[in-house]
């Protein structure tokens, strides 16, 4: 059996502080605030980039005085590449943020945002609703919203019922099973689709993409999408003693059962509501985590919010290659999973993601 604790978890202990005794009398670490801090202002200088990115009037970037002297830019900036860019970077933040969180509390750097079956739910939702008749508009992003919380919902009420195992196990085994579930159920789907109309729909969207993606879908992704963040970054400090056994978790104040859901749960929800915006997007949230902990260290309250930041530079980047690369656009899923997969080899190669039997 191999184990995956991230380097994290090692010294949560020692480093946490017991309210009332002698803990107190060892201070914690800071969180290396000033990297954090450098890291706005780098996304901030990719989402200028990736705005100014694109065809015309030419392949490159357009000189920026052209998005304020000539209508058509103008237009193209602020109407499509704009509203397209956000919704990237909330995308990549949720994908980021939940990540950060999965792997830390269940002490596996091997986690990513669909663990608990959450991208599943949403694919098998946002399917059902294309077969159903609602292939325009907001009715497959509503039904992979629903299909994802169902199956947050599912793995949690699961895991209840399972009489072996502490809870973190039983979690990631309910998990499993969800996850199989609705894979069969997106398989039946997809087998019922039409072949000519239905079945290209639910391919391209479990390719992901952000083509989309305009102004009222933004609003639609934002309010989801910035609850689970704040949830996250609010509870950020508690995340690393919730990778401790439970026992050791409430010797330091924590309630382990209700922390845990609630953690999950508000990753799950940015999950389920990226999902739904931009269709399966896998990686990101796999590989931002250990970019973060690379950077700013293994302490959950810097690395969580350094997660968040990262991801999102990852996707605007990926967003952006998608679309400029070749005259048509690629899948952004295939973008973020090639570049995904390169960046998570280097960081096996160089030792930095620890993965130790």
């Amino acid at each position: 059996m191999a184990s995956t604790r991230p380097p994290r978890a090692e010294t949560a202990a020692a480093r946490a502080r017991i309210p009332g005794g002698k803990g107190d009398a060892i201070p914690a670490a800071r969180p290396p605030l000033a990297r954090i801090l450098l890291l706005a202002p780098a996304l901030l200088a990719v989402l200028v980039l990736a705005l100014l990115a694109g065809r015309y009037p030419r392949p490159g970037l357009i000189d920026p005085r052209l998005a304020f002297e000539d209508p058509v830019a103008k237009a193209i900036v602020l109407g499509s590449r704009l509203p397209r860019a956000l919704g990237a970077l909330l995308v990549g933040a949720a994908l980021g943020g939940a990540g950060a969180a999965f792997q830390l509390v269940f002490s596996n750097p091997l986690v990513e945002p669909g663990f608990l079956g959450v991208s599943q739910g949403a694919a098998f939702g946002a399917a059902l609703a294309m077969v159903s008749g609602a292939r325009l508009g907001f009715g497959p992003a509503a039904a992979a919203f629903a299909g994802a919380l169902s199956a947050l919902a599912a793995s949690a009420g699961l895991s209840r019922r399972f009489r072996f195992g502490g809870p973190v196990l039983r979690l990631v085994l309910a998990g499993i099973a969800v996850s199989a579930f609705f894979s069969s159920g997106l398989a039946v789907v997809k087998y019922a689709a039409d072949p000519l109309r239905e079945l290209p729909d639910i391919a391209y969207w479990m390719l992901g993409g952000l083509s989309s993606m305009d102004w009222p879908r933004l609003a639609a992704l934002a309010p989801p999408v910035a609850l689970s963040l704040f949830l996250l970054w609010l509870l950020r400090w508690r995340i690393d003693v919730l990778s401790l056994d439970d026992e050791t978790a409430r010797s330091l104040g924590a309630r382990p059962g209700f922390e845990r859901a609630l953690v999950l749960g508000a990753a799950s929800l940015g999950v389920a509501a990226a999902t739904a915006s931009a269709g399966i997007v896998g990686w990101a949230g796999l590989v931002a985590p250990h970019a973060a902990r690379s950077l700013v260290g293994p302490d959950a309250r810097a690395s969580v919010p350094a997660s968040m930041l990262l991801g999102s530079a990852f996707v605007v980047s990926c967003d952006a290659l998608a679309r400029t690369l070749l005259p048509g656009e690629l899948p952004l899923g295939a973008v973020v999973a090639a570049l995904g997969a390169l960046l998570f080899a280097r960081f096996l190669a160089s030792g930095k993601a620890r993965v130790e039997r």
